[in-house]
């Protein structure tokens, strides 16, 4: 039985088809037939007022928790978010006990992937830079590489060894690996609740300066034009961060740069009522910053859009702000967030190139496209439909996001991938 997508808005800048309103034919995971008007009586159909349709979107950034946390997320529970959220793939950091850094974990992502009952998202390990993420000695790289980890990256266990990254960088050229570095010198932000700046001042929390992402940024562009190798900076948050990764690649630098969806539309004002929603890392930045970050985001110098999806149970959460883990989960509302709060709307074109094209570019995965004869991998919303988010509806096991409540403008309709359909809205 074949899926008819009636009435579809393509957003596609790959596809003949961008821009023009047509039907899809899908059999056996293909893209069969596009045309202006498909009739097919034993299919099933899906038809919205004002569907879109674009390749399936892609988040670089995502913990799962599993193993080791499995509480606040396990790689079922992420799965079924991250479909919801109008994601047909993600790439789930290593953060996890014990951490994925060997092919013992990499493999067991795989195979619990696997194991799981029809769905629609590729899953994609990525392994520890270091072992167990101390930032001491490199992990097993080329065996993980081998065993199925697309990438490594010790995520926000920040080493000071510069030459454990210098070495990293170097070792896994050799096999094309992709290295993620995440930019917080710690001997400058530790103890830092918040953003430095007016309002940290106003409501008594010690302040995270700048300078504390803005160092290791100039570090690790100087170490990937020493070694002349491939670097992505994710969640990059300020300013001269993106001044930084503008000026390196206008070196003709290997670099690359992702924004979290939350840095890109909230500020640091939000932290005045002191909901440890709001409590993230990075921290939310000032609206200077958030111009800067839109700026590098329209002008091709960040690459990509992430959620950051960060489980945090309530014991951890529901606490004093001090004591409050750091993080929100994202996956079901990272679309929703940065349509709803971009001071511009943001082009559909910009989104999908940025979350579906450019990820899987990075991790050199085939990038799909809405043409004859593909490989169906799409997400299908509404930019324009209102809807409000309700803990109920979760699919996260965690609850820690500060939009519970909240009007939003954007919701994902369903996800095809994996010869599935998921629907969002029925």
């Amino acid at each position: 039985m074949g899926l008819l997508i009636k009435s579809a808005r393509i957003i596609d800048p790959q596809s003949p088809f961008n821009g023009k309103t047509v039907d899809l034919f899908i059999e056996d995971g293909i893209i069969q037939s596009i045309q202006k008007n498909i009739e097919r009586d034993t299919s099933q159909l899906v038809e919205f007022p004002n569907l879109h349709l674009s390749p399936g979107w892609f988040d670089m950034q995502v913990s799962l928790c599993d193993p080791g946390f499995e509480v606040q997320e396990d790689l079922n529970s992420g799965i079924k978010a991250a479909a919801a959220g109008g994601f047909t793939g993600l790439a789930c950091l290593p953060t996890t006990q014990p951490p994925i850094h060997s092919k013992t974990e990499v493999e067991y992502v795989l195979n619990k992937v696997k194991s799981l009952k029809k769905h629609s998202v590729d899953v994609y390990p990525l392994g520890a830079l270091s072992f167990n993420r101390l930032g001491q000695d490199l992990a097993e790289l080329y065996d993980m590489a081998q065993s199925g980890a697309i990438g490594f990256t010790d995520a926000k266990k920040v080493s000071s060894d510069a030459g454990l990254l210098m070495r990293a960088l170097m070792y896994g050229k050799d096999f094309n690996s992709v290295i993620l570095t995440y930019c917080n010198d710690l001997s400058i932000s530790k103890g830092g609740k918040m953003n430095e700046g007016v309002t940290s001042t106003q409501i008594g929390l010690k302040g995270i300066p700048h300078l504390a992402e803005e160092l290791v940024v100039a570090r690790n562009i100087s170490i990937a034009e020493y070694t002349d190798c491939p670097i992505h900076l994710a969640s990059i948050s300020t300013t001269r961060s993106v001044e930084l990764v503008r000026q390196g690649k206008q070196k003709g630098l290997k670099i690359t740069a992702s924004v979290n969806a939350y840095n890109l539309t909230l500020d640091d004002a939000l932290l005045v009522g002191f909901d440890t929603n709001y409590k993230v890392d990075p921290p939310l930045r000032s609206k200077q910053d958030i111009l800067a970050l839109q700026k590098g985001l329209t002008d091709g110098t960040i690459d990509c859009i992430t959620s950051d999806h960060t489980p945090v149970d309530i014991e951890n959460k529901v606490v004093e702000f001090d004591n409050a883990e750091s993080g929100n989960i994202g996956l079901e509302t990272c679309f929703a967030l940065v349509n709803t709060h971009m001071p511009k709307p943001l082009s559909l074109d910009l989104w999908v190139q940025k979350t579906a094209i450019n990820p899987r570019k990075l991790f050199n995965l085939q990038v799909p496209s809405i043409q004859e004869g593909e490989k169906a991998n799409l997400t299908l919303f509404d930019p324009l439909l209102s809807w409000e988010l309700e803990q109920k509806s979760l699919k996260s096991k965690s609850t820690n996001t500060p939009l519970i409540g909240s009007k939003l403008k954007g919701k994902v309709i369903g996800v095809y991938n994996r010869s599935t359909y998921t629907a969002n809205l029925v």
